[in-house]
């Protein structure tokens, strides 16, 4: 049995406190609570303060509640939820019970009865003291303007073996075939590419072919290796269709 509670009122922060009060005064096991005997000292307590006129703050009340509740559903024969109220509450108190003994310990580290110094300004001296060994300070210094390079953009010469080609203008092309082909002649198609030396030379070279076949200023007569190109009707962009 739970002693008499004595009528000597404390101060208490909230109604965890005041539990957590009365099961340290008891020695209860605050995981086994008893809550029908916590309960009627609580009330007791509550009733103390009553006749005392003090003002009892909503919470302690809610909590009073809140125990007859527990102690009301654990009296019943299937009083499950009664245990899952209990332990909900035992895990609150040992919460509480934590922070309070946390709280100790900080208050005996810190005081809040001292004075503290607002800091000084302090002039910065910006001067370098430091001594380095010159190979160290010549690999910082390559270090930093290699970071350097790193955001300028490359040149054109960088590019120069994966993209960039020769333009040869197909409009040229048109002229050193018209030339070939120049008076009539009649010029086999292989030879018409002689004077290409490289694939941009070869490109223009034929399409300029395509163009003036195109325009009908040139004619391709033959198949595979006898193929042949001639200017028809001097080169001009008319001529008759012979019979």
């Amino acid at each position: 049995m739970l002693d008499k509670i004595s009528y000597k009122l404390d101060v208490f922060e909230g109604p965890l406190d005041l539990l957590l009060h009365l099961i340290e005064k008891n020695k209860l096991n605050i995981y086994d609570i008893q809550i029908s005997e916590l309960c009627e000292q609580y009330m007791e307590h509550i009733r103390t303060m009553q006749e005392e006129n003090l003002d009892i703050a909503g919470e302690f009340l809610d909590m009073a509640s809140r125990l007859i509740q527990i102690k009301s559903a654990m009296l019943l024969p299937k009083y499950d939820e009664g245990e899952e109220m209990k332990k909900e509450l035992t895990g609150q108190l040992i919460e509480y019970r934590k922070c309070k003994q946390m709280a100790k310990i900080l208050s005996e580290k810190i005081s809040f009865d001292s004075f503290c110094r607002e800091p000084e300004k302090i002039k910065c001296d910006m001067k370098y003291k430091r001594n380095h060994e010159p190979v160290v300070l010549v690999n910082a210094y390559m270090a930093a303007v290699g970071r350097g390079k790193q955001k300028i953009p490359p040149s054109e010469e960088a590019f120069s073996g994966i993209v960039k080609r020769r333009i040869v203008s197909v409009s040229s092309k048109i002229i050193g075939v018209m030339k070939k082909l120049w008076g009539g002649r009649s010029v086999r198609y292989e030879k018409i590419f002689e004077d290409s030396t490289d694939k941009s030379e070869l490109v223009a070279t034929f399409l300029a072919i395509l163009e003036l076949i195109k325009g009908k200023r040139v004619r391709a007569d033959g198949e595979g290796e006898d193929l042949t190109l001639k200017m028809i009707s001097g080169g001009g962009k008319r001529w008759k269709k012979e019979n």
